[in-house]
């Protein structure tokens, strides 16, 4: 006997109507999904990666055949204005032109150099359009340095790259310092091995290897490939914004708390990541390791920390020619951790160490100038209402 199949029962406008509602919720949660995502995925323009991939993708790569007369990037770190612009109008006043230099300037965000701001026309409209916000011992730092080369990096005739703070002042005229840079084929990178004050956080092997681990002046001076490989860093950086950072001062208010506060490695950035970088890449070979800026280090007490080494500021006084002529006959740096002696030399010829100082004060700088460090100079001028 065969048995008759029953029919489907019918589908009725309600189970239409909920079927239609379930398909369209689904596809609304898959939309803002997808939205979610494009909006996580897409880069803030301005954020200091982004602007740092933008200028990366407009840098000349191939410029190792580059003919034309070649640059040295003046690449200035200030906070804000550049207060000893004056001594560098005349510096540059004497380089016989604007063909074998550039300026570069990473300033406050939205700050601007023109003649409301600066007493020299060489400075006018140099300030990055994509500067940041920088805090002293933070990873802002080596984020605003790497602007600075990768902007720099985008001029082919640009060779070779020198770092400088608002407080620097060159110690030579313009001429002596092109000849000394351009001469050699080596980045000028101050870098030996941190062994004593524990700034190496274990959290950041395997990728920074201890025995990588290196320290120095972040005043540099860098041929353009090693620019180049500052600016391609795309695994260091993470690892030193994330387990490099500044230990908090003591404060005496916060008790026993400041036990636990004091307990994270202490570590400067900026004192630390081009030098581990360079080494990481194996590059030591490469360097004349020491800087060419000098300062005057005192080992006492500050406002923020109870002993700590801390650079001296000349003023008026202690500019003297007396002191300024000590500074460039210095040939050789003691590294006491390696037991190293570094005696400055430019392809096997012995060279002052020294092209540049700081702290400066405006007192100091006038003295310069009116002793003629950088080239004729009329102090008179100085006494014009600033701008």
């Amino acid at each position: 006997m065969v048995t008759a199949k029953k029919p489907p029962p019918p589908i009725t406008v309600r189970h239409v109507i909920r079927l239609s509602w379930k398909l369209l919720i689904v596809f609304s949660v898959a939309l803002c999904l997808l939205a979610l995502y494009r909006l996580h995925s897409q880069p803030d323009l301005y954020s200091p990666s982004s602007s740092l991939s933008r200028a990366r993708s407009r840098i000349a790569r191939h410029s190792v055949g580059f003919a034309g007369p070649a640059k040295i990037a003046f690449l200035f770190l200030a906070r804000r204005d550049l207060p000893l612009d004056f001594l560098w109008e005349s510096f540059f006043e004497n380089a016989g032109g604007a063909l074998n230099f550039s300026i570069y300037i990473h300033s406050a965000p939205g700050f601007v150099f023109d003649e409301s701001t600066t007493r020299s026309r060489f400075f006018h409209g140099r300030q990055l359009p994509n500067s940041i916000q920088v805090g002293w011992g933070e990873s802002t730092m080596i984020e605003a340095e790497r602007l600075l080369f990768a902007t720099a990096l985008e001029d082919p005739a640009n060779q070779r790259f020198v770092l400088l703070s608002d407080s620097c002042v060159p110690l030579y005229n313009f001429s002596f310092i092109y000849n000394y840079l351009m001469a050699s084929p080596r980045s000028i990178v101050d870098s030996f091995l941190d062994v004593k004050e524990g700034r190496y956080n274990p959290k950041m092997s395997p990728i920074i290897p201890k025995k990588k681990w290196r320290k120095g002046s972040q005043w540099i001076a860098l041929v353009r490939r090693h620019a180049e490989v500052l600016v391609d860093d795309e695994v260091m950086l993470p690892v030193f914004k994330k387990f490099c950072r500044r230990r908090p001062p003591v404060d005496t208010r916060k008790g026993k708390l400041n036990l636990k506060l004091q307990k994270p490695h202490n570590c400067i950035p900026d004192e630390h990541y081009v030098q581990t970088l360079l080494a990481m890449s194996e590059l030591d070979g490469e360097l004349e390791r020491r800087t060419l800026t000098y300062t005057l280090w005192n080992n006492s007490p500050n406002k923020t920390e109870s002993k700590g080494w801390h650079p001296m500021t000349f003023n008026h006084a202690s500019a003297a020619p007396q002191k300024i002529r000590e500074i460039k006959e210095i040939n050789h740096v003691y590294y006491e951790t390696e037991y190293r002696t570094e005696w400055c030399c430019i392809n096997s010829n012995a060279v002052p160490c020294f092209l540049f100082a700081r702290k400066f004060s405006k007192g100091a700088a006038m003295r310069l100038l009116s002793e003629g460090v950088v080239g004729h100079f009329d102090t008179a001028a100085l006494l014009k209402p600033s701008p």
